[in-house]
């Protein structure tokens, strides 16, 4: 990954070696023969046999888009409905638990406030934990500079529970699949009988969250499990036929109109209680607890850290920092300026909202207030613009809990499963390392890899030029986003791979190809993104520094070694539609026709 021009810090360590699993059903399916394909796609980690089965087919695929197969979430949903009755004639035992995930913070948290009430009213302690787990961490391919990010925010979350009196448990756990018994483990030495959590949305998590209802009732204690991360829960938003919306500006009306029909959704949850004055006498132990060691194969260096740490200070206290501030300066001309990577126009609060440091809810609910109207879709289009596109995680969590294959390294749209992707090492190295002759391109790449953070509008830029002009498989791209972004959220950064591979929920066809010229000369007109980011372009100037080879600049370019472009835009253009039209048509051959969008 090295190169003359760019270091790699932000590269997690390789994992140690597993033992490899025998080859195993997929999801209850049939067992998949290992063709050359899947090969390749195993070799470089696209799929994971560490942790999961082959590819599934497309005929699986297709019995859950036809809702044959129960989905993880409607499993989830439906044994919290079943073991409510039983679950709610459980007492309060000597006290209450608190499962930290990704809501690591002590304001308007759904669960932790339900944990905290019901702590309250037997007069028992709260008692906060928070499981880190290196194989998780491994299998979602979360990237080292947001492991490095929950860890700094736990010295948070543990100063402020502690000011009240609770303590935050903290534990790593080798492997994942002991996680749930030691939950339990806990509860029991606590004397817990009721543990609370919000609601993951993605497939490994529901079925957790499945196991442990169940686990936990067989043992006397009532696991809850709650909606927090989204405004509105999966399955809540149909079309009038009753199907999962799949396309965003129809799903967004609603969603919308939802909310102002229960505009209770945006309330702020109870604060918590502090704890009874004995809980240090009776848990003395639990107090002051060191914070987990970052697991080795996500550590960065002290440089590294440090930069980081400077860039993206931890805690919700910076979160709401960064929310007002934002809402004071910024978000009126939101829409005018969101698409220009150079304006630093944006909230920079997505990291927060992945981790959990700030609600969603409490952002919009603090835009909505700060509107003219207590519409959402109305008054400041600055304010309704920031809006909508916070309202676009809720989207990509409903999408990922319908159609659950999402989770499982398949395209939305996965007859696209046909088309004949590159697997070409050397071309894709040259994509990381941002050195592809594309200026836009190797700016927002190295952008990527200095701040494990990218602008959403080169985000579009780079997956489309790595899907469609260098035709390489854009799962190799989502991987890589995954273990460099320090604001990685599975349901976003899928959802936006699917847009710009056209394998995604997006309805436009696959004949939407960006020119990353074009997309450089509208977004960067300056090119002041480009020169600070590219230094061998920073002394070229005015319009040549979005294609300095083709715009007389290329004896300057190749002086202070920037590549030339390594493809011909207008030739990859005209393959990508060729291989894509191909691929389609063995992919709806082996459905027996039609697309499903």
């Amino acid at each position: 990954m090295d190169s003359a021009i760019i270091n790699d810090p932000l590269r997690p360590s390789p994992s140690p070696k597993k033992h490899q699993p025998k080859q195993q059903k997929l999801d209850g399916g049939d067992v998949h023969g290992e063709s050359n394909h899947s090969r390749i796609e195993e070799r470089l980690g696209i799929i994971q046999r560490d942790f999961y089965p082959p590819e599934m087919s497309n005929e699986r695929c297709e019995r859950y888009h036809k809702g044959e197969l129960p989905r993880p979430f409607d499993l989830l949903e439906s044994t919290i409905k079943d073991t409510a009755q039983d679950r709610q004639k459980i007492k309060v035992g000597e006290s209450v638990v608190h499962w930290f995930k990704r809501d690591l913070r002590v304001y308007d948290n759904k669960a932790l406030s339900f944990a905290s009430k019901k702590a309250k009213e037997g007069g028992v302690p709260l008692i906060c934990m928070f499981i880190v787990s290196p194989q998780d961490y491994q299998a979602h391919m979360t990237s080292a500079p947001r492991v490095d990010f929950e860890l700094r925010t736990l010295e948070v979350l543990q100063r402020d529970l502690g000011e009240m009196g609770v303590p935050l448990y903290m534990a790593t756990i080798e492997n994942r699949k002991e996680i749930p018994g030691h939950i339990l483990e806990k509860c029991e030495e606590w004397g817990a009988k009721h543990v609370y959590c919000n609601i993951e949305y993605e497939v490994d998590e529901s079925r957790r969250e499945t196991k442990l209802t169940k686990m936990c009732l067989e043992k006397g204690i009532n696991f809850t499990a709650v909606h927090d991360d989204v405004v509105i829960p999966p399955g809540a938003l149909t079309t009038g036929a009753g199907n999962q919306y799949s396309v965003y500006s129809p799903w967004y009306r609603a969603w919308a109109k939802h909310i102002h029909e229960h505009p209770h959704l945006l309330n702020e949850a109870d604060p918590i209680s502090p704890n009874p004055a004995t809980t240090k006498q009776t848990f003395p132990h639990l107090f002051n607890l060191p914070i987990p060691t970052t697991p080795p194969n996500k550590l960065l260096t002290g440089t590294d850290r440090k930069r980081l740490t400077s860039l993206w200070p931890a805690g919700e206290h910076e979160a709401q920092d960064r929310l007002q501030r934002f809402l004071a300066t910024k978000i009126t001309k939101y829409k005018e300026t969101r698409n220009l990577p150079a304006a630093n126009s944006t909230s920079l609060l997505s990291v927060h909202f992945s981790s959990g440091t700030l609600a969603a809810r409490t952002a919009i609910r603090a835009a909505r207030d700060s509107n003219t109207t207590s519409k959402l879709d109305g008054g400041n289009p600055g304010i309704t613009g920031w809006i909508s596109e916070l309202a676009w995680r809720d989207f990509y969590k409903h999408v990922l809990a319908h159609w659950p294959y999402v989770c499982m390294s398949k395209a939305f749209k996965y007859e696209y499963s046909s088309i004949r992707w590159s697997y070409d090492e050397s071309a894709f190295q040259r994509w990381c390392d941002g050195q592809t002759g594309f200026p836009i391109v190797d700016a927002a790449m190295r952008q990527l890899r200095s701040m494990a953070y990218m602008h959403n509008r080169c985000r579009m830029i780079v997956g489309s030029f790595l899907a469609k002009d260098l035709l390489i498989d854009w799962r190799m791209g989502e991987k890589f986003f995954m273990e460099h972004l320090i604001d990685g959220d599975f349901g976003s950064n899928n959802g936006g791979w699917g847009f710009s591979a056209s394998t995604g929920v997006d309805p436009q066809p696959y004949f939407r190809i960006f020119n990353p010229f074009l997309q450089s000369e509208k977004f960067d007109p300056e090119g002041s993104y480009i020169r600070k980011w590219v230094p061998e372009l920073e002394g070229v100037e005015g319009k040549a520094v979005h294609d300095p080879y083709h715009r007389g600049a290329g004896g300057e370019a190749e002086r202070r070694g920037y590549p030339r472009p390594m493809v011909e835009h207008a030739v990859a253009r005209k393959r990508a539609l060729e291989v894509y039209k191909e691929g389609l048509g063995r992919g709806t051959a082996n459905l027996g026709g039609g697309v499903h969008n």
